[in-house]
């Protein structure tokens, strides 16, 4: 009898150990399902999440975004994800866009570029080749046709007399060009050089001209061939007053965050856009050539913007050397920050 009450309490602590281990294991198995589910929602999420694409504008913002949406639309095929724009009016705001890190892959001009890789953590992966094969663009200063300034020497023989449209200063060809070339080394600014400042895109500062509110405009050529198409009549009535030196062409930036497959395949999406054969490569080039000049893109790295880093260095020189300041020492105080900032952003082009 002992044995049997024995034996029996045995097998039922057996039977509730057995039972307990089977509910242990099922709510084991549980955890890990959610876990694995929740993983993979969050991998269906990240390869779902959409491309940010930050686009310069030329001409108008709304512009610029249909320019650019065939070639999107073909990336986002592609990818098998959503694409979407970063729509700015402005540099400023496409810099303020970018250092938020609200933007993945960029077209950018050389200055704001060298702000994204040296201080934004973007990298150049390709650069723009114009139609005709060139690796560039020329800032230009642009007067109407009848205008009394026949000449740059007609136009800086009087300060304080003419009116004067320019980009933002982030631009390179609508301020850093003709400020480094034509203004700084003859110990002018031209905010105070003009009788007055207009600040706009190329466009609007090209029909100011046209329309006499204004008396010079600086421009590139890549907007004054979009000016011609839009506005052949207006553009007619313009002429050219000076031209700079071959200025490298702009730039795509990836941000340094995006998973390395993801920036392999950008990478290759872009670099081989209107090379293919037949039909493809046909309509590829097509949607390429809405996009003012564009030919295509070369591989490139940030050393090309090094031309920038010099040209802006060149121009804060002189304006440290032909200022007024308050001592000599506070002079000399400045030019050595200016060489501490241009060995710190040249060498920050180096190490990408």
């Amino acid at each position: 009898m002992a044995m049997s009450i024995a034996t029996s309490r045995l097998r039922g602590w057996h039977g509730s150990s057995c039972r307990a281990r089977i509910v242990a294991g099922w709510l084991i198995l549980g955890l890990l399902l959610s876990a694995c589910n929740a993983m993979a929602a969050e991998t269906t999420h990240a390869a779902m999440s959409p491309i940010r694409f930050g686009i310069l504008p030329i001409g108008s913002a709304a512009e610029s975004l249909e320019q650019w949406r065939p070639v999107l639309e073909d990336l986002q095929k592609r990818l098998g994800r959503p694409v979407i724009t970063v729509s700015v009016g402005s540099y400023a705001d496409l810099s303020d866009a970018i250092g938020a890190q609200r933007v993945d892959v960029a077209f950018l001009s050389g200055k704001l570029a060298v702000q994204a890789v040296t201080h934004q953590h973007m990298q150049v992966f390709a650069q723009f080749v114009r139609n005709d094969g060139a690796k560039g663009n020329v800032a230009m200063l642009v007067v109407r046709g009848d205008s009394p300034i026949r000449t740059l020497g007609d136009l800086l023989a009087k300060p304080g007399r003419w009116r004067y449209a320019r980009s933002e200063q982030l631009s390179v060809t609508g301020y850093t060009a003709p400020e480094a070339d034509v203004f700084a080394p003859r110990g002018l600014n031209s905010d105070t050089f003009f009788a007055s400042v207009l600040v706009g895109n190329h466009q609007n500062n090209l029909l100011a001209v046209v329309n006499r509110e204004v008396d010079v405009a600086s421009s590139n050529n890549p907007d004054m061939d979009l000016f011609r198409r839009h506005f052949p009549g207006e553009a007619s009535q313009l002429r050219v007053l000076w031209r700079s030196p071959l200025i490298p062409s702009g730039v795509l930036v990836l941000r340094e965050g995006l998973a390395a497959p993801l920036r392999q395949q950008l990478s290759t999406f872009i670099l081989a856009y209107g090379r293919a054969p037949g039909e493809t490569g046909a309509r590829e080039r097509a949607w390429l050539a809405r996009i003012p000049d564009l030919g295509g893109f070369a591989p490139q790295n940030a050393q090309v913007l090094q031309p920038f880093v010099d040209m802006q260095y060149t121009l804060l020189r002189q304006q440290a050397q032909h200022g007024q300041w308050v001592s000599q020492q506070a002079r000399q105080a400045r030019l050595a920050q200016i060489e501490q900032d241009y060995r710190r952003d040249s060498q920050a082009l180096l190490s990408h």
